[in-house]
C-alpha cells in the first residue's frame, strides 16, 4: 500500500472537522509557507541566542582545536 493510500484510508476514518484540519495542513505544505516560517524561526532563534556576543573578543583560534579533519 502506498503512502497516499494509507493517508486516504486514515482520512476516511476521521470526522469531517478533522478532515478539514488535515486539508488545511496539506494546503500549507503545498504552498511552501511552512519552510519560510521554519527558516524565519531558525534565524530569529540564532540571532537571539547570539545577542550581545558580537562585542566579545575572539578567544579561540584554529590552533586551539585538538582534532583536525583531514
Amino acid at each position: 500500500m502506498s503512502t497516499a493510500e494509507k493517508i486516504l484510508d486514515g482520512l476516511r476514518e476521521l470526522k469531517e472537522e478533522d478532515q478539514i484540519e488535515v486539508l488545511g495542513f496539506v494546503e500549507v505544505l503545498k504552498s511552501g509557507k511552512h519552510e519560510k516560517k521554519e527558516e524565519e524561526f531558525k534565524n530569529f532563534s540564532l540571532k537571539n541566542a547570539m545577542r550581545g556576543m558580537e562585542n566579545e573578543p575572539d578567544i579561540y583560534n584554529l590552533s586551539d582545536l585538538k582534532d583536525r579533519f583531514k
